[in-house]
Parts: C-alpha cells; sequence; structure tokens
C-alpha cells in the first residue's frame, strides 16, 4: 500500500490557541479512515490544511508524495461540513462546473446516484430540499475518480434514513483504490465502516490503530472504546 497522506509535526496556532499539536500521520491508499473527536478536537482543522484551505501552518504535509499545491488539490475530492455551491445555480451549472474543473469526473456515475437518491427536478437547487442538496452534493463528490476523498461530517444533523443511505453511498460508490477520510464525532453510526479510526483530542493524536486492533485491546465496540481512551487520555 503506497501512503497517499504523510503528515509530519504539524502544527496549527489561532492566536495564542493551539489547534493542532506536532501531529504525525500517515495514511495508506485502498482504507477507509475514520478521524473521530469531539468538536473543538482538531478535525476541521486537520481537513482544511489537507485540502488546502489553510496555508500557514508549521510542519510537513505530503500529499501522494509532494506538498500542497494545485496538483494536490486536484487529487482530492472533498465534502464540506457546509453546502457550498449557491442556491440559485441550475444543478446543470454546477455538473459543468466539476465536469470542467476536474478530468476525472464521471458523469455516468453522476446520473446514477441522482437516479439512487430520486431527485426528479434537476433545474433550479433552490427548489430541492436541504436534505437533496446534501445529496446533490455528495453525488458531486463520488462521481470524481479521486485518490483521495474527505468527508467532513457527512452524517451531522440529517434523519437515520437519510445517514444511512448516505454511509452506504459512501461505501459503495468511490474509487476502491482510493484513500477515504471521514470525519465524525456520531462514532456509533459509522464504527463498522472503518478499517481504521485516528482519535483526536485539543489537536493531538491520541491514538491511531486499526479498527479491529482498538476493539481487540479494549474488549468493547469502538464507540466505548473512544470513550474509555478519552477518560485516560490527559
Amino acid at each position: 500500500m503506497k501512503n497517499l497522506i504523510e503528515v509530519k509535526g504539524l502544527t496549527k496556532k489561532y492566536g495564542n490557541v493551539e489547534a493542532l499539536k506536532g501531529v504525525n500521520l500517515e495514511l495508506t491508499s485502498g482504507k477507509i479512515v475514520g478521524l473521530l473527536g469531539p468538536n473543538g478536537s482538531g478535525k476541521t482543522t486537520i481537513i482544511k490544511i489537507l485540502t488546502g484551505l489553510l496555508k500557514q501552518y508549521e510542519g510537513e504535509v505530503l500529499i501522494d508524495g509532494n506538498p500542497i499545491s494545485n496538483l494536490s488539490k486536484g487529487l482530492i475530492s472533498y465534502l464540506p461540513d457546509q453546502i457550498y455551491f449557491e442556491k440559485w445555480m441550475k444543478i446543470t451549472d454546477v455538473v459543468k462546473y466539476f465536469s470542467d474543473m476536474y478530468g476525472d469526473f464521471n458523469q455516468e456515475r453522476f446520473n446514477i446516484l441522482m437516479e439512487k437518491f430520486k431527485i426528479q427536478d434537476r433545474t433550479y437547487i433552490k427548489k430541492l430540499s436541504k436534505g437533496n442538496q446534501e445529496k446533490l452534493q455528495l453525488a458531486l463528490i463520488l462521481s470524481r475518480d479521486a485518490k483521495i476523498y474527505i468527508f467532513d461530517e457527512p452524517i451531522g444533523g440529517v434523519d437515520p434514513v437519510v445517514r444511512e443511505i448516505i454511509l452506504d453511498t459512501i461505501l459503495n460508490n468511490h474509487n476502491k483504490d482510493a484513500l477515504i477520510i471521514l470525519s465524525t464525532h456520531q462514532i456509533y453510526d459509522v464504527e463498522e465502516l472503518f478499517d481504521e479510526v485516528i482519535f483526536l483530542k485539543y489537536g493531538e493524536v491520541v491514538l491511531h490503530k486499526p479498527t479491529k486492533e482498538v476493539v481487540e485491546e479494549y474488549n468493547m465496540n469502538l464507540n466505548e472504546a473512544f470513550k474509555e481512551v478519552f477518560r485516560n487520555a490527559f
């Protein structure tokens, strides 16, 4: 397996507050990785650095062996925790943007996902419900044949039925050789999804292991192991 992400001594400060404190990570292709921690643990800060949205930090970050650049951004398909397109836009406008912007965009896969999500009215984004807007964004992200997929809280604030659809879609509609990073604080919903997990607290990596090892070591499910680790973390 090839390292697609290497992070060495990553530190990020907001004024006097250290959001990340010397984070070291190696993440390989073909894995689904859970980036887990409570709100404020540093998950979104790591994601914004990996995706090039935050440029000022200390340490080294390599994407597929190279520093973060426009090239590395093209390797990552990123689903933020908020809807990022304008609601006045037509769906065809967004699809054209993705098709023009990313050479790995798969129109056929997008059409299949839209059928799966049962999104009938494909004219204006503003006519879609919030749930369908989120599904549209997910369809766009998963329609790329990217090397790395990053999902920031994709199941936050959605009902259980939509949550199940989202997780099933992520699991079954990505490039199988890719690296998937899924950030969440709702561990009980997703623990069977992960090949390995990263526990973050106050900007530090408390644990990074294969999920199976964590469950066996603590003799409990991932959600309970997470609670146990955090009780004894500091």
